[in-house]
């Protein structure tokens, strides 16, 4: 059977039921009621009715309060809203979205009661974020008009919608549905069914390795959500967001993967089900890897874990002034950092030359920011006064702090460090700025590894507040304490860190870039698809696509090669279309050309 060409597909939906008037379900009901629809919530429980109604009423009071609607308008759209705890009250509807709870079991059941009470041109859509639509389709006796129809908490907010065909779906099921969410004001993306599809796909594997973290210990809940927010540029850390999805909703979904994957990275970490199984549930049960001030409360308050007030019993070496070698973008960058916090710098590269360029490009960057009314004119004059220049290491001599920040390779960098510990004086602090290579090795360089430690700054260094402090096994108290008290001038945000390949934020963000460049390489979904998917889904500032060409194909494909023979899963290892990539030239912006064509500079 096909959908007739003269049912829902040409009258736009007018009416839309929703069995299931949980938060999500109230969220899709406020949507399509605000847009003209005449809304038929259906729920079993009287409760959830009454409380989908009066989170409604709230809702639309708000927003005539902040001038998106009148009152005119709020009586209207509340009129549309007629709630029923009878599946039958869906028998005239064109489209029934079902989203009751993530069960195979309760699904069917209400697609089963379902087909014996609409007619034949009505479309079922289904909210899961981790089932199988062809499975939940097949159970139907009609599955050509079964389809998934999954919006993003809350719905009224977020503008993605995935529209999910299984290979039995009606074509004119999924027009119909599309043409309804762009009505809606949402950017519809058309995926394939598989559990997560795109953005719950990429987000739900993120999550999982960011709880494995904070279960293994490696980092504190604190850190790993400030690493993510701060050196990402994400709305919310992920264990913080593990709490809002529900940490035993995350286990379905991550379960549903592992099914379908048995890819190691979304085999649930043990802590989701040690959480879950306890009702520590996250915000709606008022803890989960936070503890919140009450069940459903957003706001978290102190507990056992909740860090004290202060630095530390240990104090830091006094620092007033740093060496920093390098003369590429991060090296200028630290620079100009360290010497807009009141620090003398000196800035040593490979020649004169190299290290008169670098300051050069703080000249500029500081020109910047004065044109910008960021800095005034003495202020930049200032900055730059502090900023010498030197053509060799040996300018290091008195400095309190040495900075390297050269290139990427390990040879490099020790063959400095080595030159660090005959040049600078005892009880200098040696800081590398590496991003993916073992800190150990850099400090087992020097004859003093006690007195070396990682300080990870972030690109652009004058912009982003981050830094990833690594501290390996044999970095002094003191030293790791003096790290912090420096992040403190530079006003900057650091987080604490063991030395493994990636630290925080390159661990967690990687394997979600080359999982995104795996879909691409599976056709599953198209790299416009998947960057709208994860900005407007997830809240990325950017999609995996671009931040890949931003970033560099080839910086990229190196970090994965690290993460990989560090962790050695099958599941880290690099995309072969990123290695193809690579290997043809086409590394992002830099080349003109990576997953897409850019303009030469």
């Amino acid at each position: 059977m096909d959908i007739p060409s003269d049912t829902p597909h040409t009258l736009a939906l007018p009416t839309v039921a929703v069995v299931g008037l949980g938060t999500m379900g109230t969220g899709i009901a406020e949507t399509l009621a605000r847009a003209g629809r005449e809304v038929i919530g259906i729920d079993i429980s009287d409760a959830a009715a009454g409380r989908a109604v009066a989170a409604i009423e709230a809702s639309t009071a708000r927003a005539v309060e902040r001038g998106r609607l009148t009152e005119d308008e709020r009586r209207t759209v509340l009129t549309r809203l007629r709630t029923f705890s009878d599946l039958r009250a869906a028998a005239d509807a064109p489209l029934v979205i079902e989203v009751v709870p993530e069960s195979y079991e309760t699904k069917q059941q209400v697609f089963r009661e379902l087909d014996g009470i609409v007619g034949p041109g009505t479309i079922l859509a289904t909210g899961t974020n981790a089932l199988s639509v062809t499975r939940l389709a097949a159970d139907s006796a009609h599955p050509e008009r079964v389809l998934g129809l999954h919006f993003f908490n809350p719905a009224p907010a977020m503008k993605l919608v995935e529209v999910v065909s299984s290979v039995l779906t009606s074509p004119r099921a999924v027009e119909a549905v599309t043409a309804l969410a762009r009505e809606l004001g949402k950017e519809p993306v058309a995926v394939g069914d598989r559990p997560g599809f795109v953005a719950d796909g990429l987000l739900f594997g993120y999550l999982n390795q960011a709880a494995a973290m904070y279960e293994s210990g490696y980092a504190s809940r604190a850190d790993i959500d400030a690493a993510m927010r701060l050196g990402c540029g994400l709305p919310m850390g992920p264990l913080a967001l593990l709490d809002l999805i529900g940490i035993d909703t995350a286990r379905t979904v991550l379960e549903a993967m592992y099914s379908a994957s048995h890819d190691r990275l979304h085999a649930p970490a043990p802590i989701l089900g040690q959480l879950s199984e306890a009702g520590l549930t996250g915000r709606k049960s008022g803890r989960g890897f936070y503890t919140y001030a009450g069940p459903g409360s957003a706001t978290p308050v102190p507990d056992a874990l909740t860090p004290a007030d202060g630095t530390g019993p240990v104090a830091g070496r006094t620092v007033r002034s740093v060496g920093v070698a390098g003369s590429g973008t991060m090296a200028s960058g630290i620079a100009e950092v360290f010497a807009k916090a009141g620090l003398d710098v000196v800035l040593a590269a490979r020649s004169p030359e190299k290290a008169q360029g670098a300051k050069d490009r703080v000249a500029a960057s500081l020109a910047r920011s004065v044109a910008k009314g960021r800095l005034t004119e003495d202020a930049r004059e200032e900055t730059l006064a502090r900023i010498r220049t030197a053509g060799t290491l040996d300018a290091f001599a008195e400095v309190d702090l040495a900075v390297e920040a050269v290139a990427e390779d390990l040879a490099v960098k020790r063959q400095l460090f080595g030159t660090l510990d005959k040049v600078c004086r005892p009880g200098a602090v040696l800081a590398t700025t590496t991003s993916s290579l073992p800190v150990i090795a850099c400090a087992r360089a020097t004859s003093r590894p006690q007195d070396v430690v990682g300080m990870h700054f972030f690109n652009p260094a004058p912009a982003m507040k981050l830094v990833e402090v690594v501290r390996t096994v044999l970095t002094a108290d003191d030293v790791r304490a003096t790290a912090h008290e420096v992040c403190a001038r530079l006003r900057k945000h650091p987080v604490d860190c063991g030395d493994r390949a990636g630290f925080i934020v390159n661990a967690l963000l990687f394997p979600y870039l080359n999982n995104a460049v795996k879909m691409v390489q599976e056709h599953y979904a198209t790299l416009d698809d998947i960057d709208t998917a994860m900005k407007l889904g997830g809240g990325y500032p950017m999609g995996p696509f671009e931040l890949l060409d931003v970033v560099g194909l080839d910086v990229s494909l190196a970090i994965e090669r690290v993460l990989h023979q560090e962790f050695r899963d099958p599941g880290l290892a690099p995309a072969p279309l990123l290695e193809h990539l690579v290997a043809a030239g086409c590394l992002g912006r830099k080349s003109g050309r990576g997953f897409r064509e850019h303009l030469r500079r």
